[in-house]
C-alpha cells in the first residue's frame, strides 16, 4: 500500500491525519486522494477545484516524480510509492 505524506499545516485541517502513517490502496492519484478524503473528509475539496482538477497552489509527486495529470489525476500510484502533497503558502 502506498504512503501518503502531506505537508505540515495541513494537520490544522485535518487533525484525523496528524501523527499517524497514512497507508491507502494503490490506484490512479484520484483513487489515493478519494482514500485520503475517507479517512478525512473534505479534504479532497482542500486540494481540487471544484470540477476535480489540482488546484494551481498544491503540488503532488509520486516518489521523485511531480504528477504530470492535474485535471484527471490518472498518474500511477504503485504499490511501494510514498505520495506527496504539497500545497504552497503565500501572503503579501
Amino acid at each position: 500500500m502506498p504512503t501518503v505524506e502531506i505537508t505540515r499545516h495541513l494537520y490544522r485541517f485535518f487533525p484525523a491525519l496528524e501523527n499517524r502513517t497514512i497507508r491507502v490502496p494503490a490506484g490512479s492519484v484520484a483513487d489515493v486522494l478519494r482514500a485520503v478524503d475517507a479517512l478525512a473528509p473534505g479534504f479532497s475539496d482542500y486540494v481540487l477545484d471544484e470540477r476535480g482538477a489540482l488546484r494551481p497552489h498544491v503540488v503532488i509527486s509520486v516518489n521523485n516524480t511531480i504528477m504530470i495529470d492535474r485535471k484527471n489525476l490518472s498518474d500511477r500510484v504503485p504499490e511501494d510509492a510514498t505520495l506527496y502533497i504539497f500545497q504552497a503558502l503565500s501572503g503579501g
